[in-house]
């Protein structure tokens, strides 16, 4: 059983990462820092957002529009940690 909780505890871990790299290169497109008309750089993009979007698109329907500030990957990584926690401390100890 620690093998499962510790294996949902690296997916978890691993996303965390996806969606900081999701933001930043968001960041970085918009701004136009790299070249958007890269190969590389799009197939980069294209990962990210379809590894995010499904998590994000229904946080974003819920929050109020706030303008051009998207806050939808923070609350999807408290969420995370939230979750990550909860395992950690609530559900693996009943286990162990």
């Amino acid at each position: 059983m620690i093998a499962v909780f510790q294996t949902i505890d690296l997916v978890l871990g691993i996303y965390t990462w996806i969606i900081i790299g999701s933001a930043i290169f968001s960041w970085l497109y918009t701004f136009n820092v790299i070249n958007s008309n890269n190969r590389f750089v799009g197939m980069v993009g294209e990962f990210l957002y379809k590894a995010t979007e499904p998590a994000l698109k229904p946080i974003r329907r819920i929050m109020p529009d706030l303008g051009g500030l998207d806050i939808s990957p923070i609350v999807l990584l408290v969420a995370i940690f939230f979750l990550r926690t909860f395992i950690a401390t609530s559900i693996a100890p009943m286990f162990f």
